[in-house]
Parts: structure tokens; sequence; C-alpha cells
């Protein structure tokens, strides 16, 4: 898996991606670390979105579902993001696709530090003296990337859903 640092390219308005690797040993700590937390799932999922919702009350109406199904959720795609750390592209792809649809769900740019935030916070609740400063640094460097990737996601269905809207707002 990567970091990601978006570069904006004036002449075209796309965004380009540029990949930073995470090392070896930040690919097996976020592994390891995660194996841990499923065998916490169910707690580990409900301490985060308790604190989520700590942390900003107003995001809790984003989410319609079950909070229990929610939880599953989470740690699903907690768990496709681990399994895809070798396969940059393809996960490239699916974060963008998932930026886009949060998106549809109300999700701002500005809950994304939130969220990061309610994980770190699950990660050290769960993890407890397992989440090293190493295995935070795995972490922070994989959040970065799916949020870089998610925004980047988002933008580009903000501009193409701005871009079909167009014609039907001038009547």
């Amino acid at each position: 898996m990567c970091a990601i640092r978006r570069k904006a390219d004036t002449q075209i308005h796309k965004s380009v991606v540029i990949y930073r690797p995470m090392t070896p040993e930040q690919v097996l700590l976020t592994r390891k670390s995660f194996a841990e937390l499923t065998r916490h799932e169910h707690v580990a999922a409900l301490v985060f979105y308790r604190r989520l919702f700590e942390m900003d009350p107003s995001l809790r109406p984003l989410f319609t579902t079950d909070i229990e199904e929610q939880a599953q959720k989470l740690l699903d795609m907690l768990g496709i993001l681990i399994a895809m750390l070798e396969r940059p592209l393809g996960l490239e792809m699916e974060l963008r696709a998932m930026g886009a649809r949060h998106l549809d769900y109300g999700v701002k740019d500005e809950h994304y530090a939130t969220v990061g935030g309610a994980l770190l916070h699950m990660l050290a609740e769960v993890l407890g003296s397992k989440f090293t400063a190493e295995t935070k640094a795995a972490w922070l460097a994989l959040y970065q990337a799916v949020q870089t990737t998610m925004k980047a996601g988002a933008h580009e269905a903000g501009r193409s859903s701005d871009v079909s809207a167009a014609p039907e707002s001038r009547h």
C-alpha cells in the first residue's frame, strides 16, 4: 500500500496521484494489529462509533443502518483495505469509488479527520500496549492514503455530478 499525495494539474484540472509506499514493516504492523483487532471485532467497532459520535454528534444522522450492521461494514472494509495493500492500483480504484459513495451519504472533507481520530482511538483502546508508536505510524500512513484517495474520488464525483446537473439547472 502507499501513502498518497495529490498534485493538481491546473491545465486539465485533474488530480495526479503520487504513491509513497508504506514500508514492509508498516504493512506487517498494520496486518498484525488488524489480526489482533479482529479478535475483539464487536467491541472494536462499537468503541469506534461511540468515539466518533462523541467527537462529532452531527455525524450520527449519516448512519441510517443499524449500528451493529454498520460496525460489521467497518471491519469488513478495513479487512479489504488490509488485504489490498500490495495492490495499490486496485486499492486506489476501490477507495475512489468509496469516496464517491460517501459523498452521496453526505460525508464532507472535514469528516475524514474525525473518522481518523476515532480510528486511532479505537486501535489504542482495543490493542492497549500492542498499539506501539510504530504501529500507530503504520496506521497513520494507511489512513492518510485512504482519506486522500477517498477525497479525490468524492471531488471527482462532485465535479461530474455538477457538470451533469448544469443543463437542468438552467431551466
